[in-house]
């Protein structure tokens, strides 16, 4: 538990004034994109669009296929979580676990690549399906290879989510039921359902949201009429039919359809904070029979090739590319060079405004006796994650767009936007890296560092920054990673202003270049698999801890 700091004033204020221009930062930022839209543009005729039968479908069809993935994606997964936690003992269990990590972090476009070669007309399932006689294989494309897709990446994380739940269920309990003969069936029902059942509300309603904000997924495997949700309809609106009005009437709808979500969110457990499973073992006496470990087995072995078998296809299709042919061109080198830059922008971004608002907020909560400005502040700050959500990537590049054009002065400006843009969709995830450890920091340090009297500069190059820069470049490696991923808010500004490695690789699909966006899509993971692995000093060290139990 904190102690509250006995600061002066001089101390506490830097981090309250940066609070404050985090908070006047993202403000401006949203502002202006909604501003842009707004303005001069809500009219009857904009309202009337929400009658439009054609949107009514679009709203309709979005909402289905979330609720079709989150179903499949947090109904297979309870089976995997079963099995996980039985089998303590399975070869590789604990790879398995780390390997349902991957799709969180791995570029949307390159897990879709992947799906496709497994998944498509000439991939190993029909391939296989076609051996046994079906003549009609299965289709990647429409809702079927949506569907697909969002289950491939968000599977793993229902099962991280549940697994950390049962993680959390006393040893005794395990120890009772084995006592009392307990079945696997029976064990489920009274230890186990329990336990998911605090969390399955909050993962569900995690992953509809995230289905529903679904961008590049959608407009891979669907796109067309009987298959579009509203954030690739405001994609069509703007690139292909070149229809601001309707654009702007799809945002807003978007904007609300979040918002309802949101609120509804907001009433159901949080699943946030059980995000993180350490994989360790527990005693677990109900999968010993043979039986019970035999279907386990067969349980987490299909759902390891799901996960394994398309980040597999990405490498094979990819080394079979001329890669010494992709990147000697100069298109590649430009593209390379635009990402890096805007990753590293949009990164530092993220990390910046990420300790501006966990410093803020951990100087508020130390106070003894908070005035209400503080208190507004602090609310504002844990709120930031929540508007990424309101305001998702479409609609920000939206108004962008809108308010650019205007100016005549999209090309020069499309970097910095589709930087800000990629900031603050990594903004959470950089805030959830860094919180943990600067508070642990500043609770052990915080009171020495203040009977020193240090300043509020020495205090960071002598106490801070030592202990900090590790979550720092951690921070800093996976927001760079996300926004080198991002085809979102690029896609809206079109190649014409900006050309990164993922807008690259959407070219060559659309232009049947199928090898060369294959070589692309594994020099892309290539870059992301670099950045990860400079910002692991701190995983490996919270691995090293989790070693013991994990064995």
């Amino acid at each position: 538990m904190l102690r509250p700091l006995h600061q002066s004033k001089r101390q506490r204020l830097p981090a309250l004034a940066g609070g404050l221009l985090v908070l006047l930062a993202v403000a401006a930022f949203v502002g202006i994109a909604l501003t842009a839209l707004l303005a001069g543009r809500m009219t009857v005729g904009i309202l009337q669009a929400f009658g439009d039968p054609v949107v009514r479908s679009v709203l309709s069809f979005t909402l289905w296929q979330a609720f079709l993935s989150t179903l499949l994606s947090v109904g297979l997964a309870l089976p995997v979580v079963s099995a996980l936690a039985r089998q303590p003992a399975f070869p590789g269990r604990i790879w398995l676990i780390r390997l349902m990590a991957v799709p969180m972090g791995l570029p949307v476009l390159i897990g879709a690549l992947g799906l496709i070669g497994i998944f498509g007309r000439n991939g190993i399932v029909n391939d296989a399906l076609g051996g046994l006689g079906l003549s009609q294989p299965i289709s990647v494309y429409g809702l079927t290879g949506i569907l697909i897709a969002h289950v491939f990446f968000n599977l793993p994380l229902a099962t991280r989510l549940m697994l950390s739940a049962l993680e959390r269920v006393p040893a005794e309990y395990w120890r009772m039921s084995a006592s009392l003969g307990l079945s696997p069936i029976a064990t489920f029902r009274f230890i186990e359902w329990p336990a998911l059942a605090r969390v399955i509300p909050g993962a569900a309603g995690l992953i509809f949201m995230l289905c529903v904000t679904s961008f590049t997924l959608v407009l891979i495997f669907g796109g067309g009429p009987a298959a579009t949700t509203i954030e690739v309809a405001i994609y069509q609106a703007l690139r292909f039919d070149f229809n601001p009005e309707r654009a702007v009437s799809l945002a807003l709808l978007q904007i609300t359809v979040t918002g309802v979500i949101l609120i509804g969110l907001s009433l159901l457990p949080a699943a946030s904070d059980t995000g993180v499973t350490s994989g360790r073992r527990f005693p677990r006496f109900d999968g010993r029979r043979p039986l019970v470990r035999l279907i386990d087995a067969l349980l987490l072995s299909l759902a390891g090739l799901f996960l394994i078998l398309p980040l597999g296809q990405v490498v094979v299709s990819g080394l079979q590319a001329d890669l010494a042919r992709l990147i000697s061109q100069s298109t590649f080198q430009q593209a390379a060079l635009t990402s890096l830059l805007v990753a590293l922008v949009s990164g530092v971004t993220a990390t910046l405004l990420a300790f501006g608002a966990v410093a803020a907020r951990t100087e508020i909560d130390t106070q003894r006796n908070r005035n209400v400005g503080n208190r507004l502040m602090s609310i504002a700050l844990a709120s930031l994650s929540s508007l990424v959500l309101l305001v998702p990537t479409s609609v920000l590049a939206t108004g962008w767009f809108l308010a650019l054009r205007s100016s005549g002065e999209i090309a020069n400006f499309a970097p910095l936007v589709v930087a800000g843009i990629n900031a603050l969709m990594a903004l959470p995830f950089a805030v959830r890296v860094l919180e943990p450890a600067y508070r642990e920091h500043r609770a052990r340090t915080g009171r020495l560092a203040e009977s020193l009297g240090l300043s509020v500069a020495q205090r960071l190059r002598r106490v801070d920054w030592p202990e900090l820069k590790r979550p720092f470049l951690t921070a800093l490696a996976f927001s760079m990673a996300l926004s080198l991923g991002d085809l979102g808010a690029v896609a809206l500004f079109g190649s014409e202003n900006i050309m990164t490695l993922p807008a690259l690789i959407y070219a060559s699909m659309g232009s049947y270049r199928s090898t060369d966006a294959d070589g692309l899509a594994l020099l892309l993971g290539m870059v992301c698999l670099l950045l990860a692995l400079l910002g692991a000093p701190g995983t490996r060290q919270a691995s090293e801890r989790e070693a013991p139990d994990a064995r």
